[in-house]
């Protein structure tokens, strides 16, 4: 049997859909854009088309109708970490702790709304892709489950949905409750984006794809230029994630980190029942470097994390996609995965993939605008936690852009100072040292 067992998963490996996200094989197949070509002239230049470039198009374009935007994608929209994702669209902001009511409250309606902006544009542009049915954080160890479930009567009596659900009413093996964000869901980030490149077109935006941005020189006007064109703008959008180094920005902020993904064949209804799988959207767990899962519309399970073998982080940082070239990711993973869903042992993965993530030191995202320059935006450092933020991000760009900060005044990442991190090559030793001794991932104490 164990023979057979092994047999068979070295024949569903060579059928394995290699550094191809689950996302783009069930997601709509659109001819991108043309690339740029020639000089262009705007009033905004965003260079990025992901969430949070698309999202500040779309909201500058809404709120200005006549406004001159010009957006500038490497590849193709959602080819970066938001076509790359584990696929749940979260409350809250990672890094940030506190047990303030008010600013709990404050911080749960911020990022509710970027689920909220998730929900109506995949409605609008591409149904199927979004679904509210939940998200967990499970709990391995029985002092967190209980702190959990104080937490989750803290909040439900300050008005925040939020439910503690008991060991017992999961079919995860290992874990000893879970906090249930009943606001939470999940987003296929490719369907929307693909879904949105029409709308962003007929609204009048100019959308060029396969155009990699090769320098941008500050000014006023500031100009972004690519292989065969360039554009001169009155501002610029730096809606770049891990890439945002790469153009000179944010430097010693952003750690470029490469996160491994796979995903399962897809799944029948009776299975999701038989593994143990609820009704929710997804999970993840509560240690260091969390494994995390969702459930893709087309009946994938998508999961990433679980431990170090999870990511990888080269010297000098470089955001380019990076399979796992020593292939210890993969059977790591599926190890945690199984773990937590034994059920899932003879089950095939059928697509794996990695992602760049933009870490910041604290793991808290800063959006805002670069000193000294009054007419450069960015949104950056999600650190593994943007489906919802980044989307939000339009908003609070456009915001910005308009003059109107003080609806985002006190939210923790308005103009969020980065803290450095060490230069090269200390850095590549440093996480690298860190993490092989510790297995944990390096980042300050947790900030308020």
């Amino acid at each position: 049997m164990r023979a057979e067992r092994s047999a068979g998963r070295r024949h569903a490996a060579r059928h394995v859909d290699a550094n191809r996200s689950a996302w783009t094989a069930e997601g709509p197949v659109a001819a991108p854009c043309p690339p740029l070509r020639g000089p262009r002239v705007a009033d905004v230049a965003i260079v990025g088309g992901g969430f949070t470039g698309v999202s500040t198009a779309w909201h500058l374009r809404q709120r200005f109708p006549d406004l001159g935007v010009v957006l500038l994608e490497a590849a193709t929209l959602a080819n970066g970490a938001s076509g790359r994702n584990g696929g749940q669209a979260l409350n809250w902001i990672n890094g940030v702790h506190t047990n303030d009511p008010a600013r709990l409250r404050r911080i749960h309606a911020a990022t509710a709304a970027g689920i909220t902006i998730a929900e109506t544009l995949a409605a609008a542009h591409a149904p199927g892709a979004f679904r509210r049915r939940g998200c967990l954080e499970v709990f391995t160890d029985a002092r967190r489950a209980e702190a959990a479930h104080a937490r989750a009567e803290r909040l439900a009596a300050i008005g925040i949905p939020a439910r503690f659900v008991a060991a017992d009413a999961l079919g995860m093996r290992g874990v000893r409750g879970a906090l249930l964000d009943p606001l939470a869901g999940r987003l296929d980030g490719w369907a929307l984006l693909q879904g949105m490149r029409p709308a962003l077109l007929a609204g009048g935006v100019e959308v060029y794809e396969r155009t990699p941005v090769v320098r941008i020189e500050p000014g006023k006007p500031v100009r972004v230029l690519a292989a065969a064109g360039e554009v001169r703008a009155h501002a610029l959008v730096l809606a770049t994630g891990a890439w945002t180094p790469a153009l000179g920005f944010f430097r010693r902020g952003i750690l470029p980190l490469h996160s491994h993904v796979l995903a399962t064949a897809p799944l029948p209804e009776e299975a999701w029942a038989r593994i143990g799988w609820g009704e929710w959207d997804g999970f993840s767990d509560d240690l260091d470097r969390i494994a995390y899962a969702c459930r893709t519309p087309g009946g994938r399970l998508v999961f990433g994390g679980g431990g170090n073998p999870a990511y990888a982080y080269r010297l000098g940082g470089t955001p380019a996609v990076a399979p796992d070239e020593g292939g210890r990711a993969w059977p790591f993973m599926e190890g945690v995965l199984h773990r937590y869903f034994p059920g899932l042992a003879g089950v095939p993965t059928a697509h794996r993939w990695t992602g760049a993530l933009d870490l910041t030191l604290d793991r808290v995202c800063s959006m805002g605008t670069i000193a000294p320059y009054e007419n450069l935006y960015y949104a950056l450092g999600y650190s593994g936690h943007g489906v919802a933020l980044a989307l939000l991000a339009g908003r609070v760009l456009s915001d910005l852009y308009a003059g109107e900060q003080d609806p985002w005044q006190g939210l923790p990442f308005l103009h969020k100072r980065l803290l450095p991190l060490p230069p090269e090559p200390l850095r590549w030793l440093g996480y690298h040292a860190w993490t092989r001794l510790s297995g944990r991932s390096p980042r300050r104490p947790p900030v308020s």
